[in-house]
């Protein structure tokens, strides 16, 4: 297994091999299975600029979020992730992790070189992911928001795209097994106070997948 720091990644790790590599991972794999696994319908694209690069923020059920949220916003996207699934067991969830531009970070102690690998990603067409709630959540409610993706918005100078992971109740194992829905909120500015960005995150997640907003800041 490699020995590396998935903290600290570069702009060449996302110029034209990898960026080559993810949008036919994106068209030839995630668009097939999220079709005929999910029956995955994609709503709100309309939303955002065609040209403008965002933060995604989704609300997180699944490791099927990261590339449907890909998929819905038409994206390259560079996700955030913990750094226990850059050594993961599961070799195929491990290769995908690092050879799909996602950087590691510390949940317990950031490393400054997670904060690095952000700001040469502003150098390249790569757009930024992460999710608020920090982890997998099966709660039927939004009640704790990691802050540093307000942080990271405003070092960035993005706007923040909610994705409402709609419908998910576990992988499916046959076509057309499951029916999800995927949908893209509408951007949030990083020009706003992080009390109000919070909120207004929230707030959207919830009308858009119906999860209750018990959420107290």
């Amino acid at each position: 297994m490699e020995n590396r720091n998935y903290n600290r990644r570069f702009p060449k790790e996302y110029g034209f091999l990898g960026s080559l590599f993810y949008i036919w991972f994106l068209n030839f794999v995630v668009a097939p299975i999220g079709k005929l696994l999910y029956d995955i319908k994609i709503e709100g694209r309309e939303n955002i600029d065609k040209k403008s690069k965002y933060l995604f923020a989704p609300n997180h059920v699944s490791y099927l979020d990261p590339p449907f949220t890909s998929l819905a916003g038409k994206r390259k996207v560079a996700y955030m992730a913990k750094q226990e699934l850059f050594t993961d067991k599961n070799a195929l969830l491990r290769f995908l992790v690092i050879h799909l531009g996602a950087f590691a970070v510390n949940r317990e102690n950031p490393e400054i070189a997670t904060f690095k690998t952000v700001f040469d990603l502003l150098k390249t067409d790569w757009s930024l992911g992460i999710f608020p709630q920090g982890k997998i959540s099966k709660e039927n409610a939004i009640t704790t928001v990691q802050k540093g993706f307000v942080t990271i918005a405003k070092k960035a100078k993005f706007d923040i795209v909610p994705i409402g992971i709609c419908g998910f109740d576990g992988y499916s194992k046959k076509l057309f097994g499951k029916h999800m829905t995927v949908k893209v909120g509408k951007p949030i500015s990083y020009k706003l106070d992080d009390t109000e960005i919070i909120k207004q995150w929230a707030a959207q997640i919830c009308e858009l997948t119906g999860l209750e907003n018990k959420l107290e800041i």
